[in-house]
């Protein structure tokens, strides 16, 4: 879907590069076109929007109230543009390329596509060729096997505990919080689910051998409950929300996945008396410290915050 009022993503590239640069100049040469045809794009851009975006001067050009409200915006979007196409590049890779990661669902979704754009620029700042990545989802099982049998040169888990059979580094926490669709019953209660009664809930889930699922049959059998049979069992995270946005079934969820669900008021949080805090992890094989080289360097930036 199209906007009327929305410049294409070159045209808010350039709009961006100006505010970076101060000057329309430089920002041409960023975009590998001259002076005069950025001039005119910004020109069409600024006819588009009705909004006038930046101001000329003799010593430069800079943008207006307007034009950093705009490229505000336009950066937010052009970042997750850069995941978005990183992630798809990786996920459509052979394994034959320089770097083979695998990760869990949730990690997948939420965080992998983020590194792997901060390690292309951080190779890109340091004059080096950027690595070429093959990204695989799958549940933590799955990518613990990939890693021990060398399928993975590297990969990201969920989970309570550090894996056994591999070596391990925490990178990120995250914590699940069980979520309905908007007018569910269970929005009414005023008092968290006791353990028992989140044990007597059919869930909708994820599949045996999910770092997702681990987490909440370890919350219950720490009271010694077992986790109910579930009444919809899937293989990907955004299937198990997108189904509980259908009106189905209650789901324990990744607070990173539903954030923005949440807030539009489509999911609401059911508190529950249970601890459902989790780590997420790099996993391989061999020395104490990651392979060295780009899977380190990988390692390095998914622990920044």
């Amino acid at each position: 879907m199209s906007s009327a009022h929305v410049p294409d993503l070159a045209g808010l590239r350039l709009l961006v590069a100006v505010g970076r640069h101060g000057s329309i100049g430089a920002a041409a040469r960023e975009a590998g076109v001259s002076q005069q045809a950025a001039s005119e794009r910004l020109r069409a851009i600024e006819a588009q929007t009705g909004l006038t975006l930046v101001q000329r001067g003799a010593r430069g050009s800079r943008l207006t109230a307007s034009g950093v409200v705009v490229t505000e915006w336009a950066a937010r979007l052009i970042d997750l543009t850069d995941e978005i196409e990183t992630a798809i590049e990786g996920l459509r890779g052979e394994r034959s390329k320089d770097l083979s990661v695998w990760a869990s669902m949730t990690v997948a979704d939420s965080l992998v596509p983020r590194w792997l754009v901060r390690l292309r620029q951080r190779q890109v700042q340091q004059g080096a060729t950027p690595t070429s990545v093959s990204l695989t989802a799958g549940n933590s099982q799955q990518v613990e096997d990939a890693v021990r049998d060398g399928t993975a040169h590297l990969g990201f888990v969920e989970g309570v505990d550090p894996p056994r059979h591999v070596r391990s580094t925490a990178v990120a926490e995250d914590e699940l919080v069980l979520v309905v669709a908007a007018g569910d019953r269970l929005t009414r209660r005023r008092r968290p689910l006791t353990a028992e009664e989140v044990a007597g809930l059919a869930l909708t889930s994820r599949e045996p051998g999910s770092g997702t699922r681990e987490v909440v049959e370890r919350a219950l059998a720490a009271h010694g409950l077992p986790m109910h049979p579930s009444l919809v069992e899937l293989t990907t995270t955004t299937a198990v929300r997108e189904t509980v946005l259908a009106g189905s079934a209650p789901a324990f969820l990744s607070t990173r996945v539903v954030a923005r669900d949440l807030d539009a008021g489509h999911l609401v949080v059911v508190p529950t008396d249970l601890e459902l805090r989790r780590q997420f992890r790099a996993v391989w094989v061999g020395t104490s410290s990651p392979p060295a080289g780009p899977a380190r360097d990988l390692v390095a930036i998914a622990k920044r915050p």
